[in-house]
């Protein structure tokens, strides 16, 4: 039986209460401050300021009871709340530091939910997400590629920027996986591709391939030395809030923030956030590390007018893909790491703007700041000149 039924009349408690002690089902205990709950999630702040996702029915019944008798004062200290277009609440967190190292070092806890060989239907279930496949894996194997979704997940939700978007089935993010490339292809993956997120369905989609699971005798293994920037990419687009697709985000910052996730080195469980300006410079100059694939652009770049490129349609954008990602990437690193005092205040503005409703394109005033868009492109040639990349904006 489910301990947090009565959650569910949680709509989105935002505050901060005392540091407590915090246990789960399995007895583990970890000290932190209670700022966030919904019916699903309660946000936790660690000792060190870095706040993170943790399942409610993964919580002991005494803390289930604390989150529940905490609503009122929750609630009075932030008598509102931010809510985005499809349902989910805006997380707390545009306050919170901007983390040197994301590790996922807990055990992904893996349920098998079904299996029907008939049907080639095999459910699994991690903390936060559901993979649907049509052939029968291990538990281990599973626990080996999902540790890459959770750490995924972790990174998304520690960031400062409110990535709590996602919509949810049965109290997960839905994965859906594929034994052959051409199954992958006839459910909607674009061909030459690694995975994809289906926004109008709410799932990525990813080809076992992707995850480094290839057959072996009458079952599956699991390479750990296989590596895909996509999938973080894709996992990324899943967790963006509806309200940062809009005109005027929609692209440079859409795609941008998913490659910056992507590009953000990453290792069993661990993504290195200190020091990845590097990375991704060479991913968007040239190849990337060991050649494993990149934009190539060079360290001279040409590129349309700020405006003109920020207000571009998604599918002027998606046309010239080479350019326009590696640009959106550089231009959201731009904000996050270079622009102003290098804490990210314009761009943390601008999205607080888009959650709270206002119009995308009037937001990008917040990214100005007073500045013209001519104004701009200087700030950005001569940030990104002092880390040998060249930018040109065209008339």
């Amino acid at each position: 039986m489910r301990i947090f039924t009565i959650l569910s009349l949680l709509t989105g408690l935002v505050g901060a209460l005392e540091v407590r002690s915090w246990t789960d089902t399995q007895g583990r205990k970890i000290d932190a401050t209670l700022v966030h709950a919904d019916d699903q999630t309660v946000i936790l702040k660690l000792k060190d300021g870095r706040e993170t996702p943790f399942p409610l029915a993964n919580l002991s019944a005494v803390d289930g009871k604390y989150v529940v008798n905490s609503r009122e004062e929750l609630a009075g200290k932030n008598p509102t709340k931010s809510v985005d277009t499809n349902g989910d609440r805006s997380g707390p967190n545009f306050d919170s530091p901007w983390p040197e190292t994301i590790r996922f070092s807990e055990d992904p806890e893996i349920e098998i939910i079904e299996e029907d060989a008939v049907k080639k239907h095999f459910v699994y279930a991690s903390a936060n997400y559901r993979y649907v496949c049509d052939v029968r894996l291990s538990k281990t194997v599973v626990k080996g590629f999902a540790v890459m979704f959770e750490a995924t997940h972790l990174f998304c939700r520690t960031l400062p920027l409110g990535l709590y978007g996602g919509r949810k089935t049965d109290d997960k993010l839905q994965i859906v996986l594929f034994e052959k490339y051409d199954d992958y292809i006839a459910a909607g993956g674009p061909p030459s591709t690694a995975g994809v997120f289906m926004g109008g369905r709410a799932v990525v989609l990813v080809p076992l391939t992707s995850l480094g699971v290839r057959p072996v005798g009458s079952g599956y293994m699991l390479d750990h030395n296989k590596s895909s920037k996509t999938l973080p990419h894709e996992l990324t687009h899943q967790l963006t809030p509806q309200s940062y697709f809009g005109k005027g985000a929609m692209g440079w910052f859409t795609e941008g923030l998913a490659e910056y996730i992507a590009n953000t080195p990453y290792r069993a469980g661990t993504y290195t956030v200190r020091g990845n300006l590097k990375p991704i410079v060479e991913y968007t100059t040239a190849y990337g590390a060991k050649d494993k694939g990149g934009r190539a652009l060079g360290t001279k770049i040409s590129m349309p007018p700020l405006k003109t490129f920020m207000l571009q349609d998604y599918p002027s954008f998606t046309a010239q893909a080479q350019l326009n990602y590696g640009c959106g990437l550089l231009i959201t690193t731009y904000f996050l790491h270079l622009d102003g005092q290098g804490d990210a205040k314009r761009i943390k503005s601008y999205l607080k703007a888009l959650t709270a409703g206002e119009d995308a394109e009037k937001s990008l005033d917040l990214l100005l700041d007073g500045r013209t868009f001519e104004d701009l492109e200087k700030d950005i040639i001569k940030a990104w000149g002092t880390k040998g990349v060249t930018f040109t904006f065209g008339k």
